[in-house]
């Protein structure tokens, strides 16, 4: 078992291909359940609200496994690795037991991960400028030094790169009586640096009650999910719940 190389475009193909049809990595996962009661018309009418599958050690194993974001073609991958992603600081309670990667993935493809690993490891065991102990004439230490200021010059001039993400909020109010508008206000009044706000709209959810969706833009490294959510949900006089509907990289 397993999915080749997850440091390679191959293997990242296989790790798409399995999410196609699954959620997690492994198919056995804990279900969530909660009652939500609503005060409608007078009546407290209670709903139970499922939140299906979570993810577990089998997600971080493979996660830690792969080297950055998927392509934005392999969407079933991305939208895995962005979703487990937000398991940052959680990833430790997250249930079952990490195993090796050899125990993941289609029967069918063996896992190379950590050979390739181990490859990398080697080709960094090569001195590419020669060992300090073999002799080295004026002219070739000369010129590695050259080479050397060379690199580091290009290396400092090269722009460094901003990791910007576009997150869809999903912003549930306690009943058809919250105050939609106010719900928006105190939502929109959150500044931090590099967050902005974009278009909403109100979506029906059923009983009368709509649901606040908002888009907003971050840097990926001074705004995240959990920051946001804590934020939202300090406004409990209007908002019960707040949920990522979607989350693209830009």
């Amino acid at each position: 078992m397993g999915f080749g190389d997850l440091r390679t475009p191959a293997g990242l193909q296989v790790l798409n291909d399995y999410l196609a049809d699954k959620s997690y990595i492994e198919g056995v996962g804990h279900t969530l359940s909660r009652i939500l009661c609503l005060p409608l018309k007078g009546v407290c009418t209670c709903l139970c609200v499922t939140g299906g599958y979570v993810p577990s050690q089998a997600d971080v194993a493979v996660f830690e496994a792969v080297s950055g974001p998927p392509p934005a073609d392999l969407f079933h991958a991305l939208r895995w690795y962005n979703h487990i992603k937000s398991y940052e600081k959680e990833k430790a309670s997250l249930p079952g037991v990490k195993k090796s990667l050899g125990k993941y993935g289609p029967a069918s493809v063996e896992d190379t991960t950590g050979s390739a690993a181990a490859d990398v490891k080697d080709d960094d065991d090569i001195d590419l400028f020669g060992s300090d102990d073999e002799e080295e004439s004026e002219e070739a230490k000369r010129l590695r030094e050259e080479r050397l200021a060379q690199y580091e010059s290009k290396k400092a001039k090269k722009p460094a790169v901003v990791a910007k993400s576009s997150i869809l909020l999903d912003v549930k109010p306690w009943d058809d009586e919250t105050d939609m508008a106010k719900l928006e206000e105190c939502v929109r009044s959150i500044q931090a640096d590099s967050l902005v706000w974009g278009s909403s709209k109100l979506v029906p959810v059923g009983y009368g009650i709509k649901k606040l969706q908002i888009q907003c833009v971050v840097e990926d490294d001074k705004v995240g999910t959990d920051m946001l959510e804590e934020q939202i949900t300090a406004f409990e006089d209007y908002v019960q719940s707040m949920d990522v509907a979607a989350f693209n990289k830009i």
